[in-house]
């Protein structure tokens, strides 16, 4: 990690862990020189990029030197209306009603660490020898206008944290219209955009496209970051794959409303984008205020979407996720959601704990329906208080209940939210986003409550921190179930309602930041409909997601391969639910359904007393093999063998611990195939000079059934047993056959432990 400054040449050499990006001044225009493998470095840089004269309709702001036009200089934040015809990373609208502004260079700082964003969620550092920052300072003399692009390198991240800060130095009100985070211009567009898209129940699917003339823009307007896109997009050459090659990733830590684009120009140039979407956004800047953008995280690999990945992992993993839980192994839970739906008891919640202790589970969540009169989704959002029809004892009777079983108790709260049927809308209808006079649009039979007022924060602050202070709560469920629609607050001016979606971002992650601090001893997990702000600026708060509403095995693969595109398995929620599944109707063994939900935060989400004797003994071996594994799959690092958007649909994974002595390994196969080919699992991550003891887990290789195969064949991996040893060499060169499973959607799962060499 370093930050070259050349002042004769105008040249900055940021080099991260892996990575170099280059920065040259032209003529006071921030130039993008370079951004990929890094280089040593020397004065030669300087000669990189390469100015020549094009035509008059690529006009020039140097009158005596034509090579120069901000129509087709790569740039590090390009302008609005000086002659850069491209897609802008800025726009300000000025009190004489103009937009034109002309930022250029005036000067430059350094610091070792990285500083916090005020009010916005950011990866973090824990001491200054991690990263260093550059502060590259650039003003626009006619208004004022003082922008600051923040640049943070990593010693052990091949990673770029990208920010940018406007303030208002100028005397007259201005509009800041259309804010990114980062730019970057490549120079040429023979590259694949990547990018996860899909809706509720049908999460993060892994999109691949060839870019061509003109733009791929990816975005959200709903006010969240979303089901249908995720705030991240990357660029790959044609060639790359999962292992090989050049990928550049672009990740948004934000939770509403964003955009990102990668736009081809003219002279096949691209231009990438990322950050807050300008779509219904503009923020009132007054002299001496400030505007500073959420943070984008840009990763650079030569090792594939499997290097990149790997990186965001550990970077999200380790300085992105905080608190006591982030480093903790997380619980095994029950959840009563799909078991009981609002039909419960206490007695019927205590039943289902007494079931859930002697399995091993650790943790009991009561979700939606403990509190008003919530028989249904129809009211009583916004009123969290006990229901005493169902809660006789209310939460402390039955956190006690949940104890006596050796479970920790946790609890569903969806705060963001208000039934217009509850005391809270009745007392304050006005609380809600909406515009006066209009219809309020609901969803779900509720509404959005207006974060951007204090007034509504600190009432849930002080409300919710009662709740919490009831019973020995250990685990919180946030949801939110609906998008934003009448984005207005009642309290804001008409010059700044298109600040609103933006100020309850903000207000939100004050209240999670308020709330977090005060109970640090609480695992929070974030939830939208399951996956719907699966994002980095959530967790930032609350160290895991609730990954998908979908807890169908097979439908899960998709969804959990695609999120961990960018997102390590130590935030994905991950449940085994009863069959019929609710979402699809699905039947699948409850073998497979472990073997899925064991590749992230395991728990049930089913009725465990209606549970057969053998459903119970493979649970309990479920259970005992996920808590051998858990700190792998939590803590490892991640690698991606097989895909479920390639071929027939089977897929398969591995998690490697940091010093490769130990992995884990799951192989899905979705249809059976007759007479089929001899396939191999070809393994990752281990070192070739170790060898490895292949072991069953605590729940077996199992079929279709649940039955743990015997050691006479059948098993995908019969080379396995008998605990034969492998080099890891032959592991990853030669592999491991696959094509022994019978019947649909099966699973077989197993370790590898390093033994000495002999």
């Amino acid at each position: 990690m370093n930050i070259h400054v050349d002042e004769t040449l105008g040249l900055f050499h940021l080099q991260s862990k892996d990575c170099s990006y280059i920065i040259q001044l032209v003529e006071g225009y921030p130039a993008h020189v370079y951004w990929g493998a890094r280089l040593h470095h020397d004065k030669s840089l300087a000669s990189i990029l390469e100015l020549r004269e094009r035509c008059s309709f690529s006009p020039n702001p140097v009158p005596s030197n034509r090579t120069i036009s901000l129509d087709t200089l790569p740039q590090e934040y390009p302008q609005y209306g000086t002659s850069d015809f491209r897609q802008p990373a800025y726009q300000a609208a000025l009190a004489d009603g103009t937009r034109i502004t002309e930022l250029k260079y005036s000067g430059y700082r350094i610091v070792a660490g990285k500083p916090q964003l005020e009010g916005l969620p950011a990866v973090y550092t824990e001491s200054d020898d991690e990263a260093a920052t550059l502060f590259l300072i650039l003003e626009d003399k006619y208004s004022g206008l003082k922008t600051t692009l923040l640049y943070t390198v990593f010693a052990n991240h091949s990673a770029i944290a990208r920010s940018t800060l406007f303030e208002h130095k100028g005397s007259a009100i201005m509009n800041i219209e259309h804010a990114m985070s980062a730019s970057v211009d490549f120079t040429d567009s023979n590259y694949q955009a990547l990018y996860l898209s899909g809706a509720w129940v049908r999460e993060r699917h892994i999109q691949r496209r060839d870019l061509g003339p003109g733009a791929i823009r990816l975005e959200s307007r709903r006010g969240s970051s979303s089901h249908q896109m995720n705030p991240f997009l990357a660029l790959l050459r044609p060639d790359a794959t999962e292992d090989r090659g050049d990928v550049y990733g672009f990740s948004l830590v934000y939770s509403s409303n964003f955009v990102a684009q990668a736009e081809v120009e003219q002279f096949n140039q691209t231009r990438v984008s990322i950050g807050i979407n300008p779509f219904d956004f503009s923020w009132r800047l007054e002299p001496g205020q400030s505007f500073q953008t959420p943070e984008a995280v840009l990763v650079f690999s030569e090792e594939g979407l499997g290097g990149m990945s790997r990186t965001y992992h550990r970077l999200y993993r380790t300085r992105l996720c905080r608190g006591s839980y982030r480093d903790k192994e997380r619980p095994i839970l029950v959840n009563n959601w799909e078991a009981t739906y609002f039909n419960f008891d206490a007695d019927k919640i205590e039943a289902i704990a007494k079931e859930a202790g002697p399995l091993g589970i650790e943790l009991f969540v009561l979700d939606d329906g403990w509190f008003g009169k919530r028989d249904n989704d129809d009211n009583s959002l916004g009123d969290w208080f006990e229901d005493s029809r169902k809660l006789p004892g209310g939460l402390a009777d039955l956190a006690k209940r949940v104890n006596e079983q050796g479970l920790q108790f946790g609890l569903w709260v969806e705060p963001e939210m208000v039934s217009p049927d509850s005391e809270l809308y009745r007392k304050h209808p006005d609380w809600c986003l909406h515009a006066e006079g209009r219809r309020r649009t609901e969803g779900r039979s509720q509404l959005v409550l207006d974060l951007s007022r204090k007034e509504v924060c600190d009432y849930l602050y002080d409300t919710l921190s009662s709740v919490f202070s009831i019973a020995p709560i250990t685990y919180v469920k946030w949801d939110m179930n609906r998008n934003m629609t009448e984005i207005a607050s009642a309290t804001a001016s008409s010059e700044r309602q298109k600040e609103t979606a933006h100020r309850y971002m903000l207000g939100l992650y004050d209240l999670l930041e308020r709330l977090t601090s005060r109970f640090p001893d609480i695992l929070f997990e974030s939830c939208s409909g399951g996956g719907g702000r699966f994002d980095p600026g959530m967790l930032y708060y609350m160290p895991q997601t609730w990954t998908s509403d979908d807890t169908d095995a097979i439908e899960r693969l998709a969804i959990q391969y695609g999120t961990s595109i960018v997102y390590p398995a130590s935030t994905m929620g991950a449940h085994v639910s009863s069959v019929p599944n609710h979402q699809v109707g699905r039947m699948t063994s409850l073998a497979i359904r472990g073997d899925v939900a064991m590749s992230g935060n395991f728990g049930y989400e089913l009725d465990l007393t209606a549970f057969t004797k053998e459903e119970k003994e493979l649970a309990a071996k479920q259970i005992a093999q996920y808590k051998e594994i858990r700190s792998l799959v939590q803590q490892g690092n991640m690698y991606r063998l097989l895909s479920p958007f390639e071929g027939r649909g089977d897929t398969a994974w591995m998690f490697v611990s940091e010093d490769q002595s130990e992995a884990f390994v799951a192989y899905f196969r979705v249809l059976a195939e007759p007479n089929g080919p001899i396939l191999r699992l070809t393994l990752k991550g281990l070192d070739p000079e170790k060898k490895y003891k292949i072991e069953t887990g605590a729940a077996g290789n199992t079929d279709h059934t649940g039955n743990t195969l015997a050691e006479d064949g059948g098993s995908p991996f019969r080379e396995a047993f008998g605990g034969e040893i492998f080099g890891g060499d032959r592991l990853m060169k030669i592999g491991l056959v696959v094509s022994d499973l019978s019947g649909d959607f099966v699973s077989s799962t197993f370790r590898l432990k390093a033994v000495p060499r002999g």
